[in-house]
């Protein structure tokens, strides 16, 4: 017999089960969207980008567009079930994702990760860093694919932004594609049906600006970029042009 006072489970006895501790939720990541939205170095990097496509000729790419893809790629990672910090990430990823304009068009998605990482090195874990420069470098369809989940939704969340407030003047709109396209484009969404797992670009196009061939027309490896990218996160991507399904 134990004694009066012992510690422990007397001879004999069954040993009583413990249940498994709850896992742990996901660590939240190192760097958030607030941190790069009051960062001033990364605020000069996107408005001299926008700057820099301004004097190009191309369509908004500032804070506006900056924000509705760190918001967008958030929310594409959040409703599909992926971990909060992924989610960050790609919001994080979304924000900075086209400050390499700032040197150059081309090739911008290389150098913008190349500036991120010199912004970013001494105060961002690395295994939250690399996935977001990995994001950053290849969201553009001449150069890139989806390499993560990150990656994924900054493209979906980037090629979704066809929409006429990034036109920059509406005289150009005859002349060149580009604003026609982005000019007719009257409503933008994309929709993220987390049952169903898709991942819809619903579009409202007013066709007496510019007819649905001339959005394949120019956005058509943009689509199935957007396709793969889909593929990366377990959905499927649709294409939806004033009511009617046209990509699936």
């Amino acid at each position: 017999m134990s004694e009066p006072d012992a510690i422990g489970t007397p001879e004999g006895a069954p040993v009583p089960e413990v249940p498994a501790p709850e896992p742990a939720p996901p660590d939240a990541a190192s760097i958030t969207l607030e941190d790069v939205q009051n960062d001033p170095e990364l605020s000069l990097y996107i408005a001299s980008a926008d700057r820099v496509m301004d004097a190009m000729g191309y369509t908004e790419h500032g804070f506006r567009h900056a924000n509705l893809v760190a918001n967008i790629g958030y929310q594409v990672l959040h409703r599909l079930d992926f971990t909060e910090r992924e989610a960050q990430l790609a919001c994080v990823a979304g924000y900075l994702h086209d400050v390499g304009n700032a040197l150059a068009r081309d090739a911008h998605g290389q150098t913008g990760g190349v500036l991120v990482y010199q912004s970013l090195r001494d105060r961002v874990e690395g295994a939250d860093l690399m996935p977001i420069i990995a994001a950053i470098a290849n969201h553009e369809e001449a150069e890139g694919t989806a390499v993560s989940p990150i990656s994924a939704a900054v493209i979906l969340a980037d090629k979704s932004d066809v929409h006429r407030s990034r036109v920059r003047k509406a005289v150009n709109v005859d002349r060149d594609i580009h604003d026609r396209v982005n000019y007719a484009v009257e409503q933008s969404f994309l929709r993220v049906d987390s049952d169903a797992r898709t991942v819809s670009l619903e579009l409202t196009i007013d066709t007496t600006i510019s007819q649905v061939m001339e959005y394949f027309e120019i956005f058509l490896g943009r689509m199935q970029m957007c396709r793969f990218a889909a593929e990366a996160v377990d959905a499927r991507f649709r294409l939806v042009i004033n009511g009617q399904e046209l990509l699936a």
